[in-house]
């Protein structure tokens, strides 16, 4: 059986948020950039500014990272200053990550040079549009997140299938 080839009317957003997380994460590691920060550092840092005092471990399950690489996010972030391991006084195996005034400043300035690099990014939408734009991704990334196994095919679809 022969491929139906897809109307036009039949738009695909799959590419076009491809592309524009792309232009985003492009744009927002340049402005990163001079804050020595890379995307994931911020995400470690705004979980810290949210919980205060973590254990790494929690750190570790809460940026689903394994333990090698938490430890080489939380060497940099400590050597930068930005963040303060010490020894847990309920549990002395275990370490306590916080982070620091110096660490809450710089996380603050990233975020507003982040909203620069995003305003540029979407400098074709006026703010109703973005605000639109943004409850949309919401709902679809909460909506998805339930089912989204149920999405993935185990393998390639047949030419009549569709996923």
């Amino acid at each position: 059986m022969s491929v139906q080839p897809v109307e036009p009317a039949e738009h695909r957003a799959g590419p076009m948020l491809d592309h524009l997380a792309r232009r985003m994460r492009l744009r927002a590691e340049s402005v990163l950039t001079p804050f020595a920060l890379r995307p994931r550092h911020l995400v470690a840092l705004t979980v810290l500014r949210a919980e205060g005092g973590i254990s790494q471990q929690a750190l570790a399950s809460t940026l689903e990272m394994d333990a090698t690489n938490i430890v080489g996010l939380l060497n940099h972030l400590e050597a930068g200053g930005l963040i303060e391991r010490r020894r847990s006084a309920t549990d002395r195996r275990r370490h306590v990550v916080e982070i620091t005034d110096t660490g809450a400043k710089r996380l603050n300035e990233a975020e507003c040079a982040l909203k620069n690099a995003e305003d540029e990014v979407l400098a074709a939408l006026d703010p109703t549009e973005r605000e639109s734009l943004y409850e949309l991704l919401r709902r679809a990334t909460t909506g998805t997140a339930a089912t989204c196994s149920e999405m993935i095919c185990p393998e390639p679809p047949l030419a009549n299938e569709s996923c």
